[in-house]
């Protein structure tokens, strides 16, 4: 193994004022934790970045965000990256791995709007942005006369876009709002019985090559056991049915008295066809619940609904 701790450490990190933050805060978190160590943030522009007239479900999905990262990585000019774990793929390249996920945020997403306090005061016709297939499926199916619209970009980005009037509102996950300051511009935050979240929303995770065993070490001490407990419950859903950007997949799972609970939700991009199952499994063992919660929705016909999925998004 390499020395430990190590004397100099880079983080790759994508430029957008949120993911620097994100960086920033594990460079702040290590460097309590290792005085002696000179870290620096190695700030890069991706594809998913790049590509902002088209939803990602169109362009390449979720890896846009994390490719050239992970090639920073490969040739040595950074140690490790840090992602929001909704962003990252379920398979990794191979030669990579998740180390350490930190502590959770606000799994939720958040209702944002500048003459609206929630979804229920929408007017009939108002368009209201959003990035997920996922949240389009949620608001197509409970407020069918809403005009669901792409919205891309980074999160100063899409409030601009909502400020210039292009939207009556916009739907955003709370965590980021919350991380940069910006929670006064959350009208209402939405219930996971409202809007299931995606599986890791909230969640910060940091990616490393394999074989760096004096970086695991490092990194363990930032591992929030209950945030990567849950998450390998939620991941595991999405693992199994090709969890992707063009499937509507949510997954949230929550530590109840000692327990593993997870609901679990797939569904057409209209909302019209839904299936959704909810169990209560070992906190030791989140494959496991994630594997049951999964063979649940199978039961209500997942696999047609996902078939449904994909031939939408090749007709689109």
């Amino acid at each position: 193994m390499k020395d430990f701790p190590p004397s100099k450490i880079v983080i790759a990190s994508r430029e957008s004022r949120l993911a620097m933050w994100q960086a920033e805060h594990v460079r702040d978190r290590l460097s309590a934790l290792y005085p002696q160590c000179s870290i620096s943030i190695l700030g890069m522009t991706t594809r998913g970045d790049q590509i902002l007239d088209r939803t990602l479900s169109k362009v390449g999905g979720k890896g846009l965000f994390v490719k050239e990262l992970e090639v920073a990585m490969a040739e040595g000019r950074a140690d490790l990256a840090v992602h929001c774990l909704k962003d990252v793929p379920m398979e990794l390249p191979e030669g990579f791995e998740l180390v350490a996920v930190l502590e959770r945020e606000d799994a939720r997403d958040a209702f944002v709007s500048n003459d609206y306090a929630a979804l229920d005061a929408l007017p009939a016709g108002a368009v209201v942005g959003t990035s997920s297939l996922r949240r389009q499926a949620m608001i197509a199916a409970r407020y069918p006369a809403l005009v669901i619209k792409p919205l891309r970009g980074n999160l100063d980005t899409r409030l601009g876009k909502l400020d210039r009037g292009e939207y009556a509102a916009i739907i955003l996950a709370a965590a980021g709002l919350k991380r940069l300051g910006l929670e006064q511009r959350i009208r209402s935050l939405i219930s996971p019985e409202q809007s299931l979240p995606a599986p890791g929303q909230g969640a910060l995770v940091i990616e490393v090559a394999t074989g760096r065993d004096d970086l695991k070490q490092a990194l363990a001490p930032l591992n929030h056991s209950d945030s990567a407990v849950v998450s390998e419950a939620e991941r595991t859903v999405s693992r199994i049915f090709g969890g992707s950007c063009q499937i509507p997949l949510a997954a949230f799972a929550e530590i109840d008295n000692g327990a593993l609970r997870m609901r679990a939700m797939v569904a057409t991009p209209d909302g019209k066809r839904t299936a959704s199952a909810e169990a209560v499994g070992n906190i030791n063992a989140p494959q496991a619940l994630g594997e049951q919660v999964a063979d649940l929705l199978r039961g209500q016909d997942a696999a047609a609904i996902l078939e449904a999925c994909k031939a939408q998004a090749e007709q689109a």
